[in-house]
């Protein structure tokens, strides 16, 4: 902790190299007039922006910038973009730019949209989505996974090739994964975003937590003294239907900006899941057929004010209610050794289940001097909490469906709640050498859950203290790094950070006695490395080493019951994993990208599906239980097929080598994994286009399981209506229901587990996506400083 410390006050009270700032000014027209409003940004060599202003009303600006090479940018809602990069060594007059009205003719948009749907930078990939068809009345989600690169599977979010991703907004981690997160992002519209970042080895600004990289969601922003409104209805057919209302409200006048949404859904959504496990004494057959309750509510506000030019104080209050009720009906078929059916179970149960999370934020930004120095606060507090009611009851039947008996009734109560409170400080310092930043945070975290088991076989309730127990979490976290950029000429830039990060860990189960405490203090370096060959040619090579903790919810020791013969369990003794990622890619104009990339994994852990032949007893458990390699070559194309026919087009090669690291008496299977995808976008005419899309995975082997073929056909079509100002889009998605997961296939202690999910993927959607006010906005989205901590809490 002395070592951290002393970090932070080495790194903190940095000051600046003195230099006189430049003056870079300009005119924004026109054909016919002078463009007030217009947004400026200064980008520097890593595309991230670092200044930026608007017109007068005599179409000028004028910005204090210091020496160094920039990317400026300009744009107006109604007008086509504009980029120059340029070299400031003195003042700089730009002149009088002439932005040309969007153009009414089709080939011309279609160029547009076509150049700028991906970009290569130096540490990331940018996906812009403003012309996909399948996101229209659609949310961040569903926005992601249209992603080049990127799979939503089974609530999890993959960088291919990487892992399990995590996700921020403008440049902020959520801190929730699985249901939870997704939960989030479908609250979130994806006309409201700007553009997604592709991380796939993070900056050394950002939490070493994730061996997937990061996915970042750019918002869209504009002009001051302005408000829009945004409200999307949707109607989702599935088995069930699925309602969903969304309303977002901007406001920006003078020095005050505010924000507010409101998002609820509520509906039913099927899952069926099949699992065959293959004992020495026969197969058993698991069928589960469960109706979900798909309800959520969450809102979000934001307020920020501008006590000078130079400071901002700003404040954010997030509030998440999910209600995912579920009833199911389970029957389990045991055949003997001769394939003959001797028996069967039938469970019926439902669950009460319910989480609620809270995020306030108060952050201040204040820009120190001329030479864009900028130090930024943020103060976090995250408050989770869940109830989950399981009642359940099996009845054993012959073959000849006779009863037996009962064979098991319970109930199964658990709570959690989790806080954290952090605290965060960030430091941009450009000097003449370098763009270097620089910062720390604090992280405090407590979790208490409990579960209690209760026999109700007799009809009368009977607490099992086996079965029942509390356990107590805490965590604690101190980071500090410091990041430098240099873009040595036209040619080459580079980047190198360093993160060092103190985690101090203790758990204890009151019911098994049992404290274990974990401290460990670890280094993360970045490197990256960047060369434009030409215009039409850009290499990048780049490094990261990242740190995988478990979920809170994974060390918790207690049982969570599936069914009768089946149950989940959690593992206190769970160590972090460790990866080190590399990654080589090329860029041919902006239409061929090709990436190589290489993932080392030290102390993996992962779900262990296990069984216990005397009992018939199938556990879901988790432990650091492998090392491995994952490689592979990524390549995505783009084309223009016709002038109206847009095609996005990817094919991943992926192949792994795992070695177990104890004693699990199983062999490890590795295979080469494929996955293609392709996205077609026609254009019908001015206001109408059509989109379809297909993707296929082969089945495949990796480490301790094989798992079956994937693959997704989906068709949207959108209609703009009133200038735009009214939308109206339809989505097919996965037309032939083969998205699922199936063929999921494991062999431990000599028994064959074979596990099929499918939950609910094909769905017809209908939306109507309204706006109004003035479409340009300013608001100034933040996230939160402590989303890695809400990240793990694994709902």
């Amino acid at each position: 902790m002395k070592k951290v410390n002393l970090l932070i006050f080495l790194l903190l009270p940095l000051f600046c190299l003195a230099q006189a700032p430049l003056k870079l000014k300009g005119k924004i027209v026109s054909e016919t007039t002078p463009l007030q409003w217009a947004d400026v940004s200064i980008s520097n060599s890593q595309g991230k922006i670092i200044d930026g202003t608007t017109t007068k009303q005599d179409g000028t600006f004028e910005i204090n910038i210091k020496k160094g090479f920039y990317k400026i940018g300009v744009s107006l809602l109604g007008f086509t973009d504009y980029e120059k990069e340029i070299a400031i060594e003195n003042d700089f007059d730009l002149g009088t730019i002439l932005l040309k009205e969007n153009a009414t003719n089709l080939n011309e948009i279609v160029i547009q949209a076509k150049r700028n749907t991906i970009e290569q930078k130096t540490d990331r990939v940018v996906y812009n989505l403003e012309n996909n068809v399948t996101t229209v009345g659609g949310d961040a989600l569903s926005a992601i996974n249209t992603a080049p690169g990127v799979v939503v599977q089974s609530n999890v979010i993959t960088i291919l090739g990487k892992g399990a991703s995590r996700v921020m907004i403008d440049g902020r981690m959520i801190e929730l994964t699985a249901e939870e997160l997704n939960n989030f992002l479908k609250s979130i519209s994806a006309s409201d975003i700007k553009n997604i970042e592709i991380i796939s080895n993070p900056p050394a600004k950002y939490e070493a937590e994730g061996t997937g990289g990061l996915i970042n969601i750019i918002m869209k922003k504009g002009a001051r003294d302005s408000w829009k409104n945004t409200t999307t209805a949707s109607y989702d057919q599935n088995k069930y239907g699925i309602y969903s209302l969304r309303n977002n409200f901007f406001f920006s006048k003078n020095k005050f900006r505010f924000s507010a949404s409101i998002n609820g859904k509520t509906g039913y959504k099927n899952a069926d899941e099949v699992s065959e496990v293959y004992f020495v004494e026969g197969l058993s057959i698991l069928k589960a057929r469960t109706k979900v309750k798909d309800e959520n509510a969450s809102g979000k506000l934001a307020l920020d004010y501008d006590f000078s030019e130079k400071t901002t104080v700003g404040f954010q209050y997030l509030n998440s209610k999910n209600n995912p009720d579920f009833q199911s009906d389970i029957r389990i078929d045991r055949y003997n050794k001769q394939k003959q059916l001797q028996n069967y179970i039938l469970n019926t149960s439902f669950a009460d289940k319910e989480s609620s999370n809270q995020t306030y934020n108060v952050h201040l930004i204040t820009k120190l001097d001329s030479l864009n120095r900028k130090l930024s606060f943020d103060v976090d507090y995250f408050d989770y909490n869940s109830k989950f009611d399981r009642k359940f009851v099996a009845n054993n039947y012959e073959a000849d469906m006779t009863f037996i008996a009962i064979n098991q009734s319970g109930r199964n109560i658990s709570n959690q709640d989790i806080n954290n409170f952090s605290f965060k400080a960030d430091m941009e310092h450009p000097l003449q050498a370098l763009q270097l930043s620089y910062g720390a945070k604090m992280s405090f975290t407590n979790s208490k859950s409990d579960v209690f088991y209760f026999n109700t076989i007799t009809g009368s309730p009977e607490l099992d203290p086996q079965q029942s127990n509390r356990f107590k979490y805490t965590e604690n976290n101190q980071a500090v790094y410091i990041n430098g950029a240099k873009k040595i000429n036209e040619k080459w830039n580079f980047q190198l950070g360093l993160r060092l990060e103190n985690t101090k860990t203790n758990g204890f189960s009151e019911n098994l006695n049992q404290e274990t405490v974990n401290n460990y203090l670890k280094l993360f370096p970045t490197f990256y490395a960047s060369y434009n060959e030409n215009e039409n040619n850009n290499f990048s090579l780049n490094y990261g080493k990242r740190i995988n903790r478990p979920r809170f919810d994974l060390l918790n020791p207690f049982r969570i019951y599936i069914s009768s013969n089946s149950y989940s369990e959690g593992n206190p003794f769970l160590k972090p994993s460790f990866s080190d990622n590399f990654e080589f890619s090329h860029s041919y104009k902006e239409i061929l990208r090709t990436s190589v990339f290489l993932n080392v994994i030290t102390d993996g852990y992962g779900v262990l599906f296990t069984s216990n032949p005397k009992t018939n007893t199938l556990i879901v458990t988790r432990e650091n239980y492998f090392k491995g390699v994952n490689y592979g070559i990524g390549e995505t194309y783009s084309a223009n097929f016709m002038d109206w026919w847009q095609s996005e087009n990817s094919l991943y090669l992926l192949g792994s080598k795992t070695n177990f690291t104890n004693a699990i008496n199983a062999t490890p299977t590795n295979g080469l994994e494929i996955d293609l995808s392709t996205n077609n976008t026609f254009s019908l005419s001015k206001t109408a286009k059509l989109q379809i899309d297909f993707s296929y995975t082969p089945p495949y082997k990796q480490g301790l399981y094989t798992v079956g073929y994937m693959s997704s056909l989906n068709i949207g079509f959108k209609q703009d209506l009133f200038n735009k100002s009214v939308q109206v889009a339809f989505l097919a998605n996965d037309v032939f229901n083969t998205s699922y997961l199936k063929d999921f296939v494991s062999v431990v202690n000599g028994v064959r587990q074979v596990y099929n999910n499918n939950e609910s993927n094909r769905f017809v959607r209908l939306s109507v996506v309204y706006n109004f006010g003035n479409k340009k906005i300013n608001v100034k989205d933040r996230d939160f400083g402590n989303q890695e901590e809400k990240n793990r809490t694994g709902r």
